[in-house]
């Protein structure tokens, strides 16, 4: 009992981490139908710029500093570099992305340098939250439920109790009728684009510190969110809360579980022979795969559901 549910707490909570960065990238493929490659690279941008503001100023700062520094930077993007090439299609947009990827990436490395930065988890958040059966659950992967939590309600509201959210939508289905009726379209997109790469940020602040800040912690994440929108739905923000913690908890459970396939079907009474096909497979552990149970997570959902869990539309 102890085990499933601190592993539970801990799948959620990595989870969750997952719809912050995933969340934004969905926001801005739904309003404007770009897939940012760049995205986990905000990601990064937010770790290491809280890490810097937390050294001159402390945590808390930072953590309302580093998002809005990323999403100016989102923002300046999209206005002076993607719109440009937004009229040649979505080819030349993700080719953008893509470099843009590596111009943050050998940036972060020249300013911060090759190796990981010592990005500390505030001493207020250090510590056990509280003990379940003897096993200690930390005070901050709560905080970083907290704070998933609160950005989800926040999007929710934003999106459908406030005039900027139904210029927003409206925008999307009908720019020309949103245009005419005085609103600036491509400034609506800029901030649409500035708004998820701040919420990239955000997550990059909360997971810099909980996990590790360092050049390589873009490529450790960018494939997995893009599993997250793809699972969940094109566009689809239910369906990448969704598909966020049901990653999240897979692949904890995954990682926790120290046994190998084999084990498993002996347990379930079915006893195989060295000459059985993919013997040798079935003698990895759970932990060994687990970094490839997203992956074959999409390629079934791709295979018997291409819209996705929640989502209204295919590819």
């Amino acid at each position: 009992m102890e085990f499933y549910t601190i592993s539970l707490l801990n799948g959620i909570s990595y989870g969750l981490l997952l719809f912050m960065l995933s969340s934004g990238l969905t926001l801005i493929f739904s309003m404007m139908g770009v897939l940012n490659f760049a995205h986990a690279s905000f990601y990064m941008l937010g770790a290491y710029f809280a890490y810097t503001v937390t050294e001159i100023v402390g945590f808390w700062p930072a953590l309302l500093v580093a998002p809005v520094l990323v999403g100016v930077l989102g923002a300046a993007f999209e206005r002076y570099f993607l719109r440009r090439v937004h009229k040649f299609g979505h080819v030349p947009e993700l080719l953008i992305t893509f470099g843009l990827s590596y111009v943050i990436l050998e940036v972060v490395q020249l300013v911060w340098g090759r190796s990981s930065v010592d990005y500390r988890i505030p001493e207020a958040l250090d510590g056990p939250l509280f003990t379940i059966f003897g096993t200690q659950f930390p005070t901050y992967r709560a905080f970083m439920m907290g704070v998933a939590l609160l950005m989800l309600v926040a999007i929710w509201l934003l999106l459908t109790r406030t005039r900027i959210g139904l210029v927003i939508q409206g925008a999307l289905a009908h720019p020309e009728m949103v245009e005419a009726l005085g609103h600036n379209v491509p400034r609506v997109f800029m901030l649409v684009f500035g708004g998820g790469c701040a919420l990239a940020g955000l997550a990059g602040v909360i997971g810099g510190n909980a996990f590790v800040t360092e050049p390589s912690m873009a490529f450790s994440v960018g494939g997995v969110i893009f599993v997250v929108v793809v699972v969940g739905g094109m566009g689809s923000l239910a369906g990448a809360f969704l598909a966020s913690l049901l990653i999240g908890i897979l692949q904890t459970f995954a990682v926790a579980i120290d046994a190998s396939l084999l084990s498993a079907l002996k347990t379930l009474g079915l006893v195989l022979t060295p000459e059985t096909f993919g013997y040798p497979l079935l003698k990895l552990k759970l932990s060994q795969v687990a970094p490839i149970l997203p992956y074959l997570f999409l390629v079934l959902i791709l295979i018997f559901r291409p819209k996705g869990l929640l989502g209204t539309r295919e590819g």
